[in-house]
């Protein structure tokens, strides 16, 4: 994902309608899927550097939606690929 105009920001509503604003640090594709890195948009900084959150994009009844994943290799395999993404930006 190009950071060249700053950080993306989104908000998101729990199952009880509780919206939560995130920073989206970096977006990838693995098998065919959208992933996102994102962290609470407020906080201190340990507070935000301790809260990364790894949610899959997926579409139901046509509406996007943002999942948590539950197969921990899918999990580890987005995890390799979103830390390669932000040392390669870093190196930038």
């Amino acid at each position: 994902m190009a950071e060249d105009y700053g950080s993306d920001f989104i908000t998101i509503a729990d199952e009880d309608g509780k919206e939560y604003e995130l920073e989206v640090l970096t977006t990838v594709e693995y098998n065919g899927q959208s992933y996102l890195a994102v962290i609470p948009a407020s906080g201190s900084e340990d507070e935000l550097s301790m809260e990364v959150t790894i949610l899959k994009s997926i579409e139901e009844d046509g509406e996007p939606l943002l999942c948590a994943i539950e197969d921990e290799a899918e999990l580890q395999a987005v995890y390799d690929l979103i830390m390669d993404s932000l040392y390669e930006e870093e190196t930038e």
